[in-house]
Parts: structure tokens; C-alpha cells; sequence
């Protein structure tokens, strides 16, 4: 699909074709949609590299001036996912005339320029968007981060009390979209500091300072990842721990009971051979094995709460 956005003095509109200045959003694009772009001055390379899922993030270059930067966003997925958060590679590519992003999957990243939540954001000024995107990639992995730590902390609170490892290995899972988040983190890093050894946005002093926000925002999520990641191990360690240790005091009290239940059976047992023992001709003889078997249950139970094992 793809769709075409330019900025005017009455917001974001929507265009039924491109125009010099626009952009262009293209979300998993059809043969005949890549044909067009390519009639756009746009190389057919640029737009595969952008959807390839294992791609990296990097920078390409034409002669003509064509430039392509491939970042790995984060996307969420639905609810009991095997993964819940992932990363995906979006192609920015800007031309002499257009600005175009490529993406397999149609996220809610680039909402807030469609929606003209996004300040100064321009489609005429192409570098501008491209770092208010970067900006707002960078943005988007701490939100995500915040709600990975978030649920962390629901299911600690489940894993106190738990005996499964249906927890444990949702803590997995999140610990694997933390490893994918860290080594996109990193790889866009790399991009953003070869953007700031270039002089393309030096031109404009807000251009700059832009790009030192992105820098810093990426910087930021990297060490919250890797702080995530570390506590997140060290969580599972000791939780698998807890686990074990839970079960133990379950099978510890089931046997407790199980010695308790065992000495009416014995009890009553001895009484019941066929053989002369004492009391057999009294009419209470029941009363008093009863009271037998009490008593040495109450005692049993006695000596196990002492050593803290009921």
C-alpha cells in the first residue's frame, strides 16, 4: 500500500498522487506499487533491502544523490505472543524531491506525523523528518521498555507464590525481546553516529541539536536495555530457585501429612489381631485406642512444628 502525505498550511494532507515536497509511505508494497516507485527514480535494490526482515541497519548511497537508511524499529505484538516485542528493518529513503518509508508491516510508529501531533515536522524538509523519525524511534523503544519492565514486575509478583514455569517462561520470552531490542539499539547507534560525522545537519543549528536528541534518547534506551536485561537474568536465576524451593516445602508438608495420617492406621491395626490383648473385653476399648492414636498424632504434630516442617 502506499500512500501519499504532504504538509500544508492546514495540516497533513492526503494525496491521490506524488507531488514535489511529499511523502511517501509504503507498507509492504505489491510488485506493481515497487514498479512505481522505481519510476520515481527510486532503485528497486533500496526497497527490497527495506523489507528483508533480517536486515541491518545501514546507510546506501547513490550517485545521483539517492540516499537509503535502514533502521530496526520495534514492533509489539498481540497479547500471549511468543514474542511480545520484536524488531523490524524500515527503509527512509529521501530523493531530491521526496521522502519515502518502506516497511513490511504497517506499525503506529509514524502515526503522530500522519495524525500532526509531531512538532515542526515538515514533508518538504526531508532531513527534518528524518530525524524527528529517528527521534521518534528512539522514543518508542524506551515506552516499550518501560512496559517490558512493567510486566516484569506483574509476573515477580506471581512468581513468589508460583510452582509452574508458565512465568518463568514468560520472563524468557521478554528476556529474548530484550536481546533483539539491544542489538538494534546498538546497530542504529552506529547509523546515528555516522549521520553526526557527516555535515548534512550542521546546515541548520536546530537540525543539530535535533540529532544530539536522538543521540541521546538512543544512548538512553541502550542503558536501559542492558540494565533490564541484567536484572531480568538475575530475576530468572533466582526465581528458578524459588520455584524449586516452593516445591520442596509442598512435597515436605504432603509428607508430614502423610506420616500423621499413617499412625491411626498403625494403631488400630495392632488392636485389631486376632490374638488376646489388653482391654479386649472392655466395653470402651475403643475409647481408649482412639485416645491412643490422638495422642501420639498430636505429638508427631507437636515435633514437626518445632522443626518448621508443617
Amino acid at each position: 500500500m502506499i500512500t501519499f502525505y504532504k504538509r500544508t498550511d492546514n495540516g497533513i494532507a492526503t494525496l491521490p498522487k506524488q507531488v514535489a515536497g511529499c511523502w511517501i509511505r509504503c507498507v509492504d508494497p505489491t510488485s506493481e506499487e515497487m514498479e512505481q516507485l522505481t519510476k520515481l527514480g527510486i532503485p528497486l535494490d533500496f526497497i527490497t533491502y527495506s523489507l528483508d526482515q533480517d536486515e541491518r541497519p545501514r546507510i546506501e548511497r547513490e550517485d545521483d544523490g539517492t540516499r537509503l537508511i535502514i533502521l530496526r524499529i520495534p514492533i509489539q505484538f498481540e497479547v500471549n505472543a511468543d514474542l511480545p516485542f520484536d524488531t523490524i528493518p524500515m527503509g527512509i529513503i529521501t530523493t531530491d524531491n521526496y521522502i519515502v518509508t518502506v516497511c513490511k508491516y504497517d506499525t503506529d510508529l509514524l502515526d503522530d506525523f500522519i495524525n500532526g501531533k509531531s512538532r515542526n515536522f515538515s514533508t518538504g524538509k526531508r532531513n527534518r523528518m528524518l530525524l524527528l523519525i529517528l527521534l521518534r524511534t528512539a522514543s518508542r523503544y524506551l515506552d516499550y521498555l518501560r512496559q517490558i519492565d512493567k510486566n516484569v514486575d506483574l509476573l515477580e509478583d506471581k512468581l513468589t507464590l508460583s510452582m509452574r514455569n508458565k512465568e518463568l517462561l514468560e520472563l524468557l520470552t521478554y528476556q529474548k525481546s530484550l536481546v533483539y531490542f539491544t542489538t538494534a539499539l546498538k546497530a542504529n547507534q552506529l547509523i546515528l553516529e555516522h549521520l553526526n560525522k557527516t555535515h548534512t545537519f550542521r546546515a541548520f543549528e536546530e537540525d543539530e541539536d535535533l540529532l544530539e536528541d536522538v543521540m541521546t534518547e538512543n544512548q538512553q534506551a541502550i542503558e536501559m536495555t542492558a540494565i533490564s536485561n541484567g536484572i531480568l537474568s538475575s530475576m530468572m536465576d533466582a526465581f528458578a530457585s524459588i520455584i524449586s524451593n516452593n516445591l520442596n516445602v509442598v512435597m515436605k508438608f504432603l509428607a508430614s501429612i502423610t506420616i500423621v495420617l499413617s499412625i491411626p492406621t498403625i494403631v488400630t491395626s495392632f488392636f485389631g489381631m486376632n490374638v488376646n490383648l489388653p482391654f479386649a473385653s472392655h466395653p470402651f476399648a475403643y475409647l481408649f485406642i482412639i485416645g491412643i492414636f490422638v495422642a501420639i498424632c498430636l505429638f508427631v504434630i507437636y515435633i514437626f512444628i518445632r522443626r518448621d516442617w508443617f
